[in-house]
C-alpha cells in the first residue's frame, strides 16, 4: 500500500515538472498592442529610357530612380560601322623584286641580270620592262624604293592591286622607251625613276580637288620629290665605254622623268574618257 502510495506521488511530481518545463521553454507572444508596426517604404517611380540601336551608333539604357541618390547607367556601346580597309599588297611585291634584283646583281654578282638592262644600240622587247627594276647602285635604289612606296601605295589605295602594276609597268616601259628613241645608242638605261614620276602624276591626279589644302599638298610634295629624285637618281642613262670592267658615265636621264609623268596624266585621261563612254549608256538606258 505504501508502495503504490510512493509511485503515485512520484507521477504527480513529474506531471508538475512537465508542466513547469512547458511553460518555460514555451515562446511567448506579444500582444498585438505592442508588436512592432510596418513602416511603409516610399515609393519611388521608375523611369525607363531607351534609344534604337542602330548598327552605327552607340545605344544607351538608362534607368533612374527620382527623389534618390542611385542613379545607374548601363552603356551597350556597339561598333561604330567602319569602312572595309583595302588590303595593300601590291606595292610591296614591286619593292621585294627590286630588291631581289639588286642582290643577285651587286651581291651575288649574277651575270644574267646584266641581260635585264636596257642598251640602247641592240635593245629586246622585254628589256624595256625589265630595266624598270635594275639599278645602278644602292643610292640609286634607296631613293627609288622610298617614293616608290609612298606614290605606289597611294596608287593601289585608289585604283587597286591591279591598277598599280598597270600604272607602274605603262609609265616605266613608256619612259624607256621614250628615252631609246632620243638618247644615243651607246647609252644603258636601268632605274625605276620613270616609273617612280608616273605614280607620282597619277597619285596627284586620281586625289585632284580644287580644295586650297590639296593644292598646297601637291606642290610641296611635287617640288620635293622633283628636288629629291632628280639629285639622288643614279645614272638612269650611263655606261659608256661598256658596263664590264670599263668606265662609265653616269647622267640623270631626266628625259625618264618627264616623259614617265607626262604618260601617267596620258594614262589617266585615257582611262578617264574609256570610264565615261562605258559610262554614257547606262544612263540613257536610265533616261529611257
Amino acid at each position: 500500500m505504501k508502495q503504490l502510495q510512493h509511485l503515485q506521488y512520484q507521477h504527480h511530481l513529474g506531471l508538475k515538472q512537465n508542466v513547469y518545463l512547458h511553460k518555460l521553454f514555451m515562446p511567448m507572444a506579444l500582444p498585438l498592442s505592442t508588436a512592432l508596426p510596418l513602416i511603409p517604404h516610399p515609393k519611388l517611380p521608375l523611369k525607363l529610357k531607351t534609344s534604337s540601336i542602330t548598327p552605327t551608333t552607340s545605344s544607351r539604357l538608362l534607368c533612374k530612380f527620382n527623389d534618390s541618390d542611385m542613379t545607374t547607367q548601363l552603356e551597350i556601346l556597339k561598333p561604330e560601322g567602319k569602312k572595309p580597309e583595302k588590303r595593300v599588297n601590291g606595292i610591296f611585291w614591286i619593292l621585294l623584286i627590286n630588291l631581289g634584283i639588286y642582290v643577285a646583281d651587286h651581291v651575288f654578282q649574277v651575270r644574267a641580270v646584266k641581260v635585264l638592262y636596257l642598251y640602247h644600240n641592240w635593245p629586246a622587247w622585254y628589256q624595256f620592262v625589265t630595266a624598270t627594276f635594275c639599278h645602278f647602285n644602292w643610292n640609286h635604289l634607296s631613293s627609288n624604293l622610298f617614293f616608290l612606296y609612298i606614290f605606289g601605295k597611294l596608287v593601289e589605295e585608289e585604283e587597286g592591286n591591279f591598277g598599280l602594276w598597270l600604272s607602274y609597268i605603262v609609265t616605266g616601259a613608256g619612259a624607256n622607251l621614250v628615252s631609246w628613241l632620243i638618247l644615243p645608242r651607246n647609252a644603258v638605261s636601268v632605274g625605276s625613276s620613270g616609273a617612280v614620276f608616273g605614280l607620282f602624276a597619277i597619285s596627284v591626279l586620281v586625289k585632284m580637288s580644287w580644295d586650297w589644302r590639296k593644292i598646297l599638298e601637291v606642290l610641296v610634295l611635287g617640288q620635293f620629290v622633283i628636288e629629291r629624285v632628280m639629285e639622288a637618281a643614279q645614272a638612269s642613262t650611263g655606261l659608256a665605254g661598256g658596263i664590264r670592267g670599263g668606265s662609265a658615265l653616269q647622267n640623270v636621264n631626266h628625259i625618264a622623268h618627264l616623259s614617265g609623268a607626262l604618260i601617267g596624266v596620258a594614262l589617266i585621261w585615257l582611262l578617264s574618257g574609256i570610264s565615261s563612254q562605258a559610262t554614257e549608256p547606262d544612263a540613257r538606258n536610265n533616261k529611257k
